[in-house]
């Protein structure tokens, strides 16, 4: 087999073609990478839309729940306030009631423990020489002799140990009672820790509210302390 040598233009239709290849392959190699650009900034276009979105949602989330917290925390703080009122009402109410009901049958329980008052007074209120208030809820008296008498729903030790302080320093923040003999007696419903008996220890009268009546219930040796 006889083999024949290529010609010039053989060789050049040969390079002419590799070129052509070579420029087609160049210019696909270009737009694929084109694409690929192009996808990866409209990938990165979404992820950052993707982002900017979570953070408005998150924001957006976070103004919300503090919005609600706040809302929440003014609602029970309203609640709270309408609770204390309505317990400071029926307190006050409550109290008036003892109050009453002591008042009415104070003058003959002490005229029976040798005390001879003869008439009652409510609610004395008034300034102490260092600024701070005084009130006292129940005065029982008979131009010598008084009993003071702090009334309690329920009695603790502090309110003995409060109205024992007010007793030894009514004369000085009550100058017209400074002649008196004055008596101190704590009237209430129910007492905590003893203080009933700590009340008696201390030279007051005790007088326990019960039903539609009102009793001394110190011991029949008792004889209460004179300021």
């Amino acid at each position: 087999m006889t083999q024949t040598n290529p010609t010039l233009d053989d060789v050049w239709r040969l390079f002419q073609e590799t070129d052509r290849k070579f420029q087609e392959t160049d210019r696909q190699m270009k737009e694929s990478a084109q694409e690929a650009s192009r996808r990866f900034q409209e990938a990165d276009r979404r992820f950052q839309e993707t982002e900017r979105v979570i953070k408005e949602s998150a924001l957006e989330t976070e103004r919300l729940m503090k919005e609600s917290a706040l809302e929440t925390d003014r609602k029970f703080k309203e609640t709270d306030q309408k609770f204390k009122e309505l317990k400071d009402l029926f307190t006050s109410q409550w109290g008036r009631l003892m109050e009453a009901l002591v008042e009415g049958d104070l003058v003959p329980l002490l005229i029976q423990h040798g005390i001879p008052v003869s008439d009652t007074s409510t609610r004395l209120k008034g300034k102490c020489p260092d600024g701070g208030n005084y009130e006292f809820d129940i005065l029982a008296h008979n131009g010598i002799e008084m009993v003071v008498v702090e009334v309690k729903t329920t009695l603790r030790p502090d309110d003995v140990k409060h109205f024992l302080y007010k007793l030894d320093h009514m004369k000085g923040w009550i100058p017209r009672y400074a002649q008196n003999r004055i008596y101190g007696a704590v009237a209430w419903l129910t007492a905590d820790a003893g203080a009933e008996i700590m009340a008696e220890n201390r030279g007051l009268l005790s007088i326990r509210a019960t039903g539609d009546s009102a009793s001394i219930v110190n011991a029949a040796t008792f004889r209460p302390r004179a300021w």
